[in-house]
């Protein structure tokens, strides 16, 4: 626990915070905006999941159909499970999300900042023209080449390889060193 701690970062966390406030329009927390909120503050201001199902909505209107206003655990979990499921569905990778507990436990805040970042990069790649959350996704970049390039490629040693110029044996010399008696 204290290692997945220690993966925290409260920058990561104010430019998430702050990104979510500009999208969705209000504050997240009653705190001071300019302060992060800490692990602690960011797990109770997300915990229910209806902050990030308003979230989602923005970015993919109705992407989350109901949600729910309740204070119970296993609706708290669902309003979390639809989020991701809704990420899912607007094409953030599976493996950049977080899990269900993870937020709602509070098991791997880290982890839920980064799905939150994943989700920001996500919004550039499709077009959102609200605020922008870290670097633009990257897209493909496929390349075709001809047979006559493919075998070129084939006799060249990339420097990758290493060299063999200079090698030797020279400076070897280390430990005991071989007594031989005539």
């Amino acid at each position: 626990m204290l290692q997945i701690a220690s993966k925290y970062s409260q920058e990561n966390e104010q430019e998430a915070r702050l990104w979510i406030e500009d999208v969705i329009g209000e504050a997240i927390s009653s705190g001071d905006r300019n302060t992060p909120l800490g692990m602690k503050g960011f797990h109770e201001a997300l915990k229910d999941g209806r902050i990030l199902c308003r979230l989602i909505n923005v970015l993919q209107p109705n992407s989350v159909k109901k949600i729910n206003d309740s204070k119970m655990a296993f609706k708290m979990m669902e309003n979390i499970g639809n989020f991701l499921e809704a990420c899912e569905r607007y094409g953030v990778n599976k493996v950049d999300l977080f899990q269900t507990v993870d937020l709602y436990e509070s098991q791997n805040m880290a982890s839920v900042v980064n799905g939150i970042h994943a989700l920001g990069r996500m919004a550039q790649k499709k077009g959102f023209h609200g605020p922008v959350l870290g670097p633009k996704e990257a897209s493909s970049n496929v390349r075709e080449f001809t047979e006559e390039q493919m075998k070129a490629g084939q006799g060249v040693i990339g420097l990758q390889m290493g060299t063999n110029k200079g090698a030797s044996q020279a400076g070897m010399s280390f430990g005991k060193t071989r007594h031989i008696i005539d």
